[in-house]
């Protein structure tokens, strides 16, 4: 059985749950986590259906689990609040998106890092750029014991980060930093949820920061700027030039818990009328220049 590694980190009547992404661990939302914490933030980092344990864990899963693990840690923290915001990274995003659509009465606003709807950023092997083939080619029996192995650079432009985290990968216990690959089934889960969450995010009102890295290895910026086309309520881009994929844990990851801590604030005192995004906006182009 997987190993449970959640974490709730208290604070006051405003809660932020935190998704973590494919394959991944509610570690790498660590940092965001007590950033978000120390701004007086209740904080759930949760962990989804068949993370942190074996690959035959994660494959007796299937997107649905995980949108139903993100229900059922929202309650349990909507019991604790009297304000919901949800962050996702990478797949987390698209599950935030998906929680959003699912019960948009329960969420005062979205961070979405790292949003990934298809796998086509600059290091992404040629071969995996077709993964979104996958929930066409597994239901044939083809590939259901592959996987495609993570490559440098790992999500991380921080180097020290990167050899802390790819150690921890490639070690025994899945629980401190995921699996070192993306099983084709568990891809092929990933596509289908991509393909639910797009053709209903013109459904979705729920405001969201939208934060991507420029150079974003795994999932190129055209993944964010489709939410940003798409959403039907108020986004705001946050662009970082100095990160990759794993903006929560990459040398940013300051600007990213500003950023979000700050969009948070500006919905909350502007929880009766439309957020003065123009406002927003501003902020976080400074944050951007700093």
């Amino acid at each position: 059985m997987p190993k449970q590694v959640d974490y709730l980190l208290p604070g006051g009547r405003h809660g932020v749950l935190l998704i973590h992404g494919l394959t991944g661990t509610p570690a790498e939302m660590r940092f965001v986590a007590k950033g978000l914490n120390r701004r007086g933030y209740t904080v759930y980092a949760m962990q989804l259906a068949g993370h942190c344990g074996s690959v035959e864990d994660l494959l007796a899963t299937g997107w649905r689990d995980w949108a139903a693990s993100v229900r059922e840690a929202a309650a349990k923290l909507g019991t604790q609040v009297d304000k919901l915001f949800v962050g996702g990274l990478s797949m987390g995003a698209l599950l935030a998106l998906n929680y959003a659509l699912e019960q948009p009465e329960t969420v005062h606003g979205m961070a979405l890092y790292g949003t990934t709807f298809r796998y086509d950023g600059w290091a992404v092997p040629t071969i995996a750029k077709f993964s979104f083939l996958l929930p066409w080619v597994v239901p044939l029996g083809i590939g259901r014991k592959r996987s495609f192995t993570e490559v440098f650079p790992y999500g991380l432009r921080d180097e020290r980060m990167r050899n802390r985290i790819v150690g921890a990968m490639f070690g025994d216990d899945s629980s401190a930093a995921g699996l070192p690959g993306n099983p084709w089934p568990s891809l092929a889960e990933l596509y289908r949820l991509a393909r639910h969450v797009r053709a209903r995010l013109p459904q979705i009102h729920t405001p969201a920061l939208v934060v991507h890295a420029t150079e974003d290895d795994v999932a190129s910026l055209r993944n964010a700027r489709l939410v940003m086309d798409e959403l039907a309520g108020p986004s705001e881009l946050l662009e970082l030039p100095e990160s990759y994929h794993m903006v929560t844990l990459d040398g940013e990851r300051e600007r990213v818990i500003e950023g979000s801590a700050h969009f948070f604030q500006r919905l909350l005192r502007n929880e009766h009328a439309q957020p003065d995004t123009s406002s927003v906006l501003r902020h976080l182009r400074a944050i951007g220049a700093d």
